[in-house]
């Protein structure tokens, strides 16, 4: 278990602006990972695997993208006992993302606010920051999965998007166990105009077939297959029609997943509160219940067999079960952490295990 208790930690990181606490944060995490000082944070990896999309992940509790953009943490947050970890969003080309200050606490809600809008290096450094991970050299049965997640530039017009994302996907497929196509981020003008029903389409259908060239040039190239899983990234401030044709468009172009759900644009539940009214993506506490439904609506329009990821609003071990209960096969957690650290995940990956 972690020697540094995070409630000691807390009140200094929470002193700080929201900002300038992750990248402090982040430093540690980078500087500390692979060195005796990643036993401060470090905790066991909870024996729970389940099968998904071809994959065997270690237990049911992942980290979520956003975290961790540059890919610069992934042992360090592998070593807090997750079985998966997601980092990214990338874009092709480096970006700063949007102005500051541009993330928010809003502790009474458990909550956060960011509108950081895809800010990172770009996908030539991220992909060598991958490389330098060694979490797969660890002697583990079931070693911890990794899932990278790809986007769009700012700059890129919503109508030439699919460039970006096949670029970024054609960048990732050697690395990943598996790809996330993140359409649903509040935080780039347009983006979630890529769920509707034909943008959706166009876009996935791409994608598959990207993916197929690249797998036929890997078993050209190296004498055996390689199949990446594709999951999409969805927002939950969908109705139930729009989650419908989603799930379609889903099996349509066989893709391997659904993440339910990213960070909502609503702010009923968080009306009066300092920063409420700021613009961007809110997450933590107030997003249990949006992201419960749409996994509900999903998991009845895709039937029990198509593995969907649960997203949003878990804060206690509790809050990952009823992602379970409400049809997800494994969740992920970001504010949680950021609110709870990093026992959080064990005591989430025990009481998801004790459902079994």
């Amino acid at each position: 278990m972690s020697l540094i208790p995070y409630s000691l930690a807390r009140p200094f990181l929470f002193g700080l602006d929201a900002e300038a606490a992750h990248d402090l944060t982040m430093d540690m995490l980078a500087r500390g990972q692979r060195t005796p000082l990643q036993w401060a944070w470090s905790s066991e990896t909870v024996d729970d695997p389940i099968e998904l999309a071809g994959l065997t992940f270690p237990n049911r509790v992942g980290m979520a993208a956003g975290l961790d953009k540059n890919a610069r943490c992934i042992d360090a947050l592998g070593a807090m006992g997750f079985g998966f970890v997601e980092v990214g969003t990338v874009t092709p080309k480096a970006q700063p993302g949007n102005p500051k200050p541009r993330m928010f606490r809003l502790p009474q809600a458990r909550a956060l606010i960011n509108r950081l809008g895809f800010n990172n290096e770009g996908l030539d450094a991220f992909l060598h920051n991958v490389q330098q991970a060694r979490f797969r050299q660890q002697p583990r049965k079931h070693p911890m999965l990794l899932g990278l997640n790809i986007g769009k530039n700012a700059s890129t017009p919503i109508e030439q998007a699919t460039g970006d994302y096949l670029t970024c996907l054609e960048g990732v497929f050697p690395h990943a166990d598996y790809v996330t196509v993140n359409i649903s981020s509040p935080n780039t003008q347009n983006l979630r105009a890529l769920q509707t029903d034909e943008a959706l389409d166009q876009l996935l259908s791409a994608i598959a077939e990207r993916r197929a060239t690249l797998a036929s040039q890997h078993l050209a190239a190296h004498g055996k297959e390689r199949r990446v899983p594709i999951f999409v990234k969805i927002a939950p401030d969908l109705d139930e029609a729009q989650v419908a044709v989603i799930a379609a468009t889903l099996q349509r172009h066989r893709m391997d997943g659904v993440i339910a759900t990213n960070t909502t644009i609503q702010r009923d539940a968080v009306q009066g509160l300092s920063h409420a009214a700021e613009a961007g993506g809110l997450s933590g506490a107030p997003v249990l219940q949006a992201s419960n439904r749409v996994i509900r609506q999903l998991r009845a329009a895709l039937g029990p067999g198509f593995p969907i990821i649960g997203v949003g609003g878990i804060l206690s071990a509790a809050d990952a079960v009823s992602k379970i209960e409400a049809g997800a096969d494994v969740v992920q957690i970001y504010t949680g952490l950021i609110y709870e650290g990093p026992t959080l995940v064990n005591r989430a990956a025990r009481a998801i295990k004790a459902l079994r």
